[in-house]
């Protein structure tokens, strides 16, 4: 398959596909974190409410609130 980079189209579709990964987030979900604020807490967190476009207020459970970037995560 050929990437067709030229069409007036090609960065609208990408810019979709990443929204479309974004929305996937919701409040309520738990997720994996790739990196533990501290060695005692869970490696899980609830996401709480989103604070920018890449960045969520979580709970985690043995540490408390922390802003996760969403690179910080895994779904």
């Amino acid at each position: 398959m050929k990437l067709d980079s030229h069409r007036t189209d090609f960065a609208v579709q990408t810019r979709r596909q990443t929204l479309r990964g974004f929305q996937q987030l919701r409040a309520s979900t738990w997720v994996n974190l790739l990196l533990l604020p501290n060695p005692f807490s869970f490696d899980e967190a609830l996401l709480l409410c989103p604070v920018s476009a890449d960045e969520w207020l979580a709970w985690i459970p043995d540490h408390g609130e922390a802003i996760l970037n969403i690179r910080q995560f895994s779904y």
